[in-house]
């Protein structure tokens, strides 16, 4: 799982962009917070196979594929730059053969597990997202420090963390990409990653479902099954089609990533259908399970918390909508 879409020549499977989507689907329905860290360490592996030299490809994508990194982790958000990466303010500046970092970043997954993380910092005075650089920091690296686990509402099974830079030091060759265009390889990582958002989201609300299903053909209610109630039915049907859609829009965004087409539109257009729609899924499940499903000995609660992150990492639905929208002025002509 680790290397689903990593070419063979680099241990991973080679099995294709589809594949993946797929596999994270299924792994979700399981475990949604396995899934977060598989899905960012396969973009922490993506993004050195596409932007790394020869030397950084051999010498970190097998390693993160084996699993020998544990995880990769992806550090690009910080406290006062979230959706809005123009407002970094971690520095990297050159001192002889190093680079030295210092800031803060935020909201780290899998912060206390992984072994290598992909950091994100200012190395010129440009203004927004011009002059960021990409660099390669091992874990243990003097001067980087893994921050206490965030107590969050659903996920928990993964850890999120912040990370300080104070004077963290790290060779001229860690440096991912060209210097200054770094946040080129953060776009086309994220634009990647919300492909798995949205299977991860998907593979939650498909639970979700399940569970309502199994509830509605066992639970009794007036002499009968409660799935006899048109009431019932109807938000099983809802939940169902929304779903199936749902699932389309994410195999056609990965399909197109895998033939080398453009899909930065539909990535977004599956990771925020896939998202709202499977947390109204998760929301109606509720509905069916009743009481039975706000329990904590049930999973259906569990789903409700884990879902809802879905909506908002790697870009909120506030984000996709400006991205989709800018997409569509491009493709077919008007402002953009």
């Amino acid at each position: 799982m680790l290397g689903v879409n990593v070419p063979a020549e680099l241990g991973g499977l080679g099995a294709g962009v589809v594949a993946y989507s797929l596999a994270v689907t299924q792994l979700a329905k399981a475990c949604a917070a396995t899934t977060v860290a598989v899905c960012v360490s396969n973009m922490v592996a993506e993004v050195i196979a596409s932007f790394g030299t020869p030397e950084q490809v051999r010498t970190h994508v097998p390693r993160l594929v084996r699993g020998e990194y544990t995880v990769g982790a992806f550090a690009l958000s910080e406290p006062g730059a979230g959706s809005d990466p123009g407002g970094m303010r971690t520095r990297a500046r050159r001192d002889g053969n190093d680079w030295v970092i210092d800031g803060t970043k935020a909201w780290i997954t899998s912060g206390t597990d992984a072994g290598l993380f992909v950091v994100w910092a200012r190395t010129s005075e440009g203004s927004g997202t011009r002059g960021i650089s990409c660099f390669l920091v091992p874990a243990g690296t003097p001067g980087l420090t893994v921050g206490k686990p965030e107590r969050k509402m659903g996920l928990r099974g993964s850890t999120t963390t912040p990370l300080a830079f104070d004077g963290c030091r790290v060779p001229a060759d860690a440096l991912l990409g060209e210097e200054g265009r770094g946040f080129r390889v953060a776009m086309m990582a994220l634009d990647g990653g919300r492909i798995g958002i949205a299977s991860q989201a998907l593979g939650i609300g498909r639970a979700a479902l399940e569970a309502a299903l199994a509830h509605a053909r066992t639970r009794r209610q007036f002499g009968r099954p409660i799935g006899d109630f048109q009431a019932v039915q109807w938000r099983l049907a809802d939940m169902a089609t929304a779903l199936d859609a749902a699932e389309l829009l994410a195999l056609q965004a990965a399909f197109r990533k895998e033939r080398g087409l453009t899909f930065t539109r539909e990535a977004s257009m599956a990771k925020l259908f896939a998202s709202e729609r499977a947390v109204e899924a998760c929301n109606l499940a509720l509905d069916v399970l009743a009481g039975a499903g706000y329990r904590r000995e049930g999973p259906a609660e569990r789903y409700f918390r884990d879902v809802r992150v879905t909506t908002i990492y790697e870009g909120t639905s506030e984000v996709q909508r400006i991205v989709i929208s800018r997409q569509i002025a491009r493709r077919f002509g008007g402002a953009s």
